[in-house]
C-alpha cells in the first residue's frame, strides 16, 4: 500500500460550535410535537385524562434529556477533514460511525440547508461515494465553509483519476 493511500483514521475539524443550539432547537421541536399529541387529547377528553398525561410524561421526560444531552455528546464526536486524497468523517451519538471516502470515489457534493439551518447561518455537505454504506454527511458547518469545502472538493475530484466506481 502505498503511502498516498487514505486510512481510516480520526478527522480533525470540529463542526461549528452553533451546531449545538441548532440540535437542541430540532430535538425540542420533536420533543414539543409528540408530547403534544397526547396532552390535545388529554385537554379534551375527560374520562381519559389522567392516561393521556401518563403517555406525555413516559413522552417529555426521555425527550428532555435527549434534548440536553444528544446535542453536546454529537459535538464531541462529529469531526472532518478534506485533503488532497480523501473525506474523512467521524458521527453519530449513541451509534457512532468513521468514515474515510477516497476522491477518486466521489461522485457527487452537495450542500443542504433546512429551514432551522439557515437560522444558525449553517449547512450540510453531504458526499456520495460508489459505496453501499452510503453517502457520507458533514452536518453543522459554517454555511461559507461548507460552501467552500463543496468547491474544493468539486475541484479535487475532478482533477483525481478514477472512475469514482
Amino acid at each position: 500500500m502505498t503511502t498516498d493511500t487514505p486510512r481510516l483514521r480520526p478527522p480533525h475539524h470540529r463542526v461549528d460550535p452553533r451546531a449545538v443550539r441548532w440540535w437542541t432547537t430540532r430535538s425540542l421541536a420533536v420533543t414539543v410535537v409528540l408530547t403534544a399529541i397526547p396532552v390535545v387529547p388529554a385537554l379534551i377528553w375527560e374520562p381519559v385524562r389522567f392516561w393521556f398525561l401518563v403517555a406525555a410524561a413516559v413522552i417529555v421526560v426521555p425527550g428532555l434529556v435527549i434534548t440536553l444531552v444528544m446535542p453536546r455528546w454529537r459535538y464531541r464526536v462529529h469531526r472532518w477533514e478534506v485533503t488532497d486524497t480523501a473525506v474523512y468523517a467521524s458521527s453519530g451519538w449513541f451509534w457512532q460511525e468513521w468514515r474515510v471516502a477516497p476522491m477518486s470515489r466521489i461522485q457527487t457534493v452537495d450542500t443542504a440547508r433546512g429551514p432551522l439551518q439557515r437560522a444558525f447561518g449553517l449547512s450540510s455537505v453531504t458526499v456520495t461515494t460508489a459505496s453501499a454504506a452510503g453517502p457520507i454527511e458533514i452536518a453543522g458547518l459554517d454555511h461559507a465553509l461548507a460552501t467552500r469545502v463543496a468547491d474544493q472538493l468539486t475541484e479535487t475530484t475532478q482533477a483525481v483519476p478514477g472512475d469514482a466506481t
